[in-house]
């Protein structure tokens, strides 16, 4: 049995992981692979550490959570290409596409690992958060082990509890089409500076100790979910029938937005997205080497992207 931690299920943001598991990917070679919804990241990155789960799901810059200076984890491949949140802000503030200056005053909900995207995108374009009172922090409730943080902050933008969140696709859907917020951000389609698509991507991690122990199950991991890619850009429909298994009330919704994102859905993890992620981390004090990509992406893994 191969246990995978995902930080966020109701999402399009790790859905090939999902795909690989319901669409039969992973049995396809002979494995039994199951997903834990483990949130925030950095608790899927812990369970992984501490042995609970064999893969993790999720943000790359996360992993520095639980393994700093990237040591004992390494990334296997992308689930998709780019930074994938979203800046929604309530429809009722007027907030334009682009328009930075809309966060000033305001607090935004946000994981706190997801949200330093946010926050490095603003410093980046001029906002100081202490000057300008920006607030970015989760939202009370979001962060119990078994939350999936986008619906969340629909609810919590709703109930004015926040003014604004920063999270997965399905939320920004939602907010979006039922009125209730308006999309200010988009790093993946040129939102905000150019080097944030590479700030962080959605990805499949492992521990040293699996690749030393089980390399091949790293490589069939890895398999699975490129097969998954490739059924999902044949045929985006097959999304829905994943999604009624596992969130049956947003399966519509997450067919649409896969056949949004298919131009993301590759696995490569390139030398310029591994320098850009770690200027990133450097930057916000969570790396404090210069890495080399060997030490950040597992070996030979290239060879089936």
């Amino acid at each position: 049995m191969m246990k995978i931690a995902i930080p966020d299920l109701v999402s399009p943001s790790y859905f090939p992981a999902e795909a690989a598991v319901e669409l039969g990917c992973f049995a396809a070679y002979g494995v039994d692979a199951e997903i834990e919804l483990i949130s925030p990241v950095e608790r899927a990155y812990e369970a992984m550490r501490e042995g609970a789960v064999d893969i993790v799901a999720g943000s790359a810059h996360s992993a520095l959570s639980a393994f700093p200076r990237w040591e004992g984890v390494k990334l296997l491949c992308a689930q998709s290409q780019g930074m994938y949140w979203f800046l929604i802000m309530n429809a009722a503030l007027g907030a334009t596409r682009g328009d930075m200056n809309a966060v000033k005053g305001r607090r935004i909900g946000a994981a706190p690992w997801v949200g330093m995207g946010l926050k490095q995108m603003l410093v980046r374009s001029g906002i100081d958060l202490e000057r300008d009172r920006v607030t970015i922090a989760p939202t009370p409730g979001s962060l119990e082990p078994r939350v999936n943080f986008g619906l969340a902050a629909v609810r919590a933008l709703e109930a004015g509890i926040v003014d604004g969140f920063w999270a997965n696709g399905m939320g920004a859907a939602i907010a979006t089409e039922t009125g209730v917020g308006t999309l200010v951000l988009d790093a993946r389609r040129g939102d905000g500076p150019k080097e944030a698509f590479n700030y962080t991507m959605a990805t499949l991690a492992t521990t040293d100790r699996l690749l030393a122990e089980n390399r091949e199950l790293a490589k069939i991991a890895v398999r699975a979910v490129t097969d998954a890619q490739k059924i999902l850009i044949a045929d985006p429909g097959r999304a829905r029938e994943v999604g009624e298994k596992l969130f049956p009330e947003e399966a519509g919704r997450i067919e649409a937005l896969i056949r949004r994102d298919i131009p993301f859905y590759q696995a490569d993890l390139t030398p310029d997205f591994v320098a850009g992620m770690n200027d990133f981390a450097r930057a916000l004090g969570i790396l404090d080497v210069d890495v080399p990509y060997s030490a950040v992406v597992a070996e030979g893994m290239e060879r089936l992207w």
